[in-house]
């Protein structure tokens, strides 16, 4: 068996004295694992690095197997995305959001994502959008997507304010009121349509959002925790947007 495809390492783990095992997300693949041997040499350390993009070609006897990596560098951006804590936490918070789905199973939509992502860190309102996209892409994967272009209550697609914590659905601002303070609220940059970028209110709104039904549907079922990197993203990305918002203000 052998196949040939992109792929982002998204984590590394050792294996004996001089190998490892790689975990990277394909374009059509998805989530898979291989062993590279000789992966701790100075070599190939580099290029083993959480956020590469690689090529990718993995040979096993048989297609159950664990099978073997080579791979060869693409895209080395593992030193710049270090520089930075939003950056830091992300990877690993993506990674561990991969994990999330079956090895081996399809979803090259998640991979243009990642990839996407990887290259906007240094905006952190682009990173923070695009985060929050990549996890309801998740739930949605999943199967938990959020309905979030019409009411829920009347089927109006205008002036949704709210979130069901219940059905995952949008709710108005008229249908909503009564029931605002167990309703969960929807940013304006997630409305459909929207085209201004989210403020530090919105991006925070949007990160309990989403961390509301990952917990809801993923973690608390499974007997999980979330990971810790999700919260150092949250609190990096959050920082450096006020931090901007200060700056633009003057």
């Amino acid at each position: 068996m052998q196949w040939q495809d992109e792929a982002i390492i998204i984590g590394v783990k050792r294996h004996g004295e001089t190998s490892v095992v790689a975990e990277v997300m394909t374009r059509s693949r998805g989530r898979h694992l291989g062993l590279v041997r000789s992966g701790r040499s100075r070599s190939m350390q580099p290029v083993l690095q959480p956020g590469n993009r690689v090529e990718a070609v993995w040979r096993a006897r048989l297609d159950e197997h664990l099978g073997e990596f080579k791979l060869e560098p693409l895209r080395l951006r593992a030193a710049r995305l270090m520089e930075k804590a939003t950056s830091v936490y992300a990877v690993q918070a993506m990674g561990a959001l991969l994990r999330l789905l079956p090895e081996r199973d399809p979803h090259p939509h998640l991979y243009e994502a990642l990839d996407v992502i990887l290259e906007t860190m240094d905006d952190p309102t682009d990173a923070g959008e695009l985060f929050i996209r990549f996890e309801l892409a998740i739930l949605n994967d999943l199967g938990y997507g959020l309905d979030l272009t019409e009411c829920a209550a009347t089927g109006s697609q205008q002036d949704l304010q709210y979130v069901s914590p219940r059905s995952g659905r949008a709710v108005c601002a008229e249908a909503g009121a009564p029931y605002a303070d167990r309703l969960l609220a929807l940013p304006a940059f997630l409305r459909d349509g929207a085209t201004a970028a989210a403020d530090a209110a919105g991006m925070a709104a949007a990160f309990r959002l989403t961390g509301f039904f990952l917990h809801r549907h993923i973690y608390e079922p499974r007997g999980i925790s979330e990971n810790a990197a999700r919260d150092g993203f949250v609190q990096a990305a959050l920082k450096a947007l006020a931090l901007e918002e200060e700056r633009r203000a003057g």
